[in-house]
């Protein structure tokens, strides 16, 4: 997969992202910053912490990744930049991908509706993974 240049106002793409950004894609799923920064480690032993979350954040600033505030709990992160929406277990906090595809002309109608200037929109949905599904009995609703 060829590496995007960060645009011009941000800073260069430092061996650091590079090595952050090739972390997040081989993931293959939506990481915490914790869980970024043990990956990136592997390859970097000192980096520290403090640098992961700062590139992470300038990453998704330059559009080359998403920013995931999904839930209580951390942030998490996603390589992929399509847009699309992620589905969260309740009980385990994973969180996937999901390719629904959604009306097309909602943020107009979202607009319409409100009179709001609508420049995007969030959706999540959330449920049981089929893990958590098959110990629903046990499982307390929140």
């Amino acid at each position: 997969m060829e590496m995007k240049q960060l645009p011009e106002k941000m800073a260069r793409m430092t061996p650091q992202r590079r090595v952050i950004l090739e972390a997040l894609r081989k993931s293959g799923n939506h990481p915490s910053a914790d869980r970024v920064y043990e990956l990136v480690r592997e390859k970097l032993p000192h980096v520290s912490m403090g640098t992961v979350y700062r590139n992470l954040e300038t990453l998704a600033e330059a559009g080359m990744i998403q920013r995931l505030e999904l839930g209580p709990g951390p942030r998490h992160y996603d390589a992929g930049i399509k847009e699309h929406y992620h589905i969260r277990c309740l009980q385990c906090g994973k969180i996937e991908d999901t390719l629904v595809e959604l009306p097309s002309g909602l943020d107009r109608a979202a607009r319409i509706k409100t009179g709001f200037q609508v420049v995007g929109h969030e959706l999540e949905f959330v449920g049981y993974c089929p893990g958590c599904a098959k110990n629903i009995g046990k499982i307390k609703i929140k």
